[in-house]
């Protein structure tokens, strides 16, 4: 029975809208009758006055446009046009690419700032002279500051727009770089520590922006290629953060001078980027464009009407079955993968040489990086978002079974293999996640979805990443994995539960456009709370595309 839907899901999604959508209401069925009927009746000579006056009426009919077309919002390019009715223009501007750029290449540094203590552990407490804990929280200090801050900063998302939250990202990203550079001394941990907190502020208005840009700026055709291209910047940042800082800052236990001096090679060359992409951000980045790039993106309002409640829009989050089903499945395979890096050092040390544990992870993370590109691909070309989630989910699981069973069996050639293949489906579910609660939340926000999200990954990165080390300490990595097995395993349980509703393609695809009207102002105290969504009302229909659910 799931296959079968699978199947019809499939055939649905492949009828997909193009880029562009111009939307013109149906003609009206009486005119379409008097045409007819005047096409085919023979009119006598003696009733020409009445065929012309007929004639006319049929005119003003036909140039009256659709109520509902004429509720859509004239932000969203809409026109009203004598005879054609009301339109919706859409348009796709190649500024878009260069903000995905930007935005892409500041989320690399950031996560590169993330990455680059850890790798080098060994190399910190000797030139700071702490212990080897107080370094490891360099890096749980970006997960730990996600937490509490991702509510504020998708509440600044939603007010004030992507502009402004892409500055604070950026320039925040810069400041912790450029103090970074003043903490270059081994009685100077402190600076360094305020520096990475820093860093991790900066995070908190970047994780949650790809959904957010992609449906902003790109089209429906490649919404999903867009967001995981966003992503791809920050994995892009933590693959050089475990290849570069160990080239640049080499171990010289004997010449702390020397240590300090490549130090600050690595600290100032951040900075610098850092510095140069915030430009780049003031220049580049606004909030949208000037016409909308998708018909979803057209039926929206420019900006939150003056009643919008980001607390209602939690609200209506959290009261979407199918987005908590969502996110605690989500929290899973982000907190696993996270836990996965985060230990690979321990897990590898267990079996092989130190050197390798390096190149495994990088080995983890571009393959990830693959995957990331090929599901978006994938998506934007069948829109199969049910189906493609559960079947990489599943692929995820088997990756960590084989992974965790073949991890001690002496095959240094084999693990590189089950590291890369875990980590094309684990980093390869990242924008699927983040599209799919698009899809299913539609119109509630991109940004306040995302964040949930990613507040879920965290928390659940945290706590696996604690169990998991202290298993692998007390027993064996072995214990670790199966602990991170039998997890992945519920959430392909809750994946499959999941009964969702194509809303955004659906608008897309203009195959229900004239059940989605903008609520007028006065409105918006009256109306039902299942109706209200940041100003936008979407009718029940039968006509939107529902996908897979047990």
């Amino acid at each position: 029975m799931v296959a079968g839907e699978l199947v019809q899901e499939h055939l649905r999604a492949d009828t997909g809208a193009p880029d562009d959508i111009t939307v013109k209401p149906r003609e009206p069925q009486e005119a379409a009758e008097r045409r007819e009927d005047h096409t085919h009746g023979a009119a006598p000579a003696s009733g020409a006055e009445e065929t012309d006056a007929s004639r006319e009426q049929e005119t003003e009919k036909e140039a009256q446009p659709d109520e509902r077309a004429a509720m859509l919002p004239d932000g969203g390019g809409g026109e009203a046009e004598g005879e054609e009715g009301k339109k919706l223009e859409t348009r796709l501007y190649r500024r878009r690419f260069a903000v995905l750029t930007v935005f892409s290449l500041y989320s690399l540094v950031n996560a590169f700032q993330w990455i680059q203590y850890s790798i080098i552990a060994n190399v910190f407490t000797r030139y700071y002279g702490v212990a080897n804990d107080k370094v490891d929280w360099l890096s749980i200090v970006y997960m730990v500051a996600y937490v509490p801050l991702i509510f504020p900063a998708t509440w600044l998302l939603d007010r004030k727009g992507l502009r402004l939250t892409a500055l604070l990202g950026a320039g925040l990203n810069c400041a912790g770089a450029w103090l970074k550079c003043a903490s270059v001394s081994p009685e100077l941990f402190g600076v360094t520590v305020t520096a990475q907190v820093i860093c991790s502020v900066a995070q908190v208005f970047i994780l949650g922006l790809p959904s957010r840009l992609a449906s902003v700026w790109f089209g429906p055709r490649e919404v999903s290629t867009a967001c995981a291209t966003a992503v791809l910047g920050n994995q892009l940042g933590t693959a050089i953060g475990f290849l570069l800082p160990p080239v640049l800052v080499p171990n010289t236990p004997n010449d702390v001078q020397l240590t300090g001096h490549n130090i600050s090679v690595m600290f100032y060359g951040t900075a610098a980027v850092s510095t140069a992409l915030f430009v780049l951000t003031v220049i580049v980045i606004k909030d949208r464009p000037p016409l909308p790039p998708s018909q979803a993106q057209a039926v929206l309002p420019d900006c939150p009407p003056e009643d919008y409640s980001y607390k209602q829009s939690i609200i209506n989050l959290i009261k979407n079955k199918a987005f908590i089903l969502l996110l605690v499945s989500y929290g899973i395979m982000t907190g696993s993968f996270y836990s996965v890096s985060t230990l690979l050092n321990q897990m590898i040390m267990a079996c092989y040489e130190e050197l390798n544990a390096g190149r495994i992870g990088l080995t983890l993370v571009v393959a990830g990086m693959v995957g990331s590109i090929l599901c978006g691909l994938w998506l934007d070309h069948t829109k199969t978002y049910k189906m493609t989630t559960l079947i990489v989910y599943i692929l995820s699981f088997l990756g960590m079974v084989v992974f965790t069973f073949t991890l001690d069996l002496d095959d240094i050639y084999l693990v590189f293999f089950t590291a890369g293949v875990l980590g094309f489906f684990m980093t390869g579910y990242l924008p699927l996640g983040f599209e799919f609660g698009v899809e299913i939340t539609y119109p509630e926000s991109e940004g306040t979805s995302s964040g949930l999200l990613n507040a879920f990954a965290q928390i659940f990165g945290i706590i696996f990443t604690l169990i998991q080390g202290k298993l692998t300490t007390d027993y064996n990595p072995l214990a670790g994995n199966l602990f991170l097995c039998a997890w992945i395993f519920l959430g392909i349980l809750l994946t499959a539960l999941i009964k969702s509703e194509l809303k955004r393609h659906n608008v897309n695809m203009g195959a229900d456009s004239n059940h989605l009207q903008v609520l007028p102002t006065e409105c918006l105290g009256d109306c039902p709370l299942e109706k209200k969504s940041n100003g936008v009302k979407l009718e029940p229909s039968i006509s939107f595309s529902r996908e897979t659910s047990l």
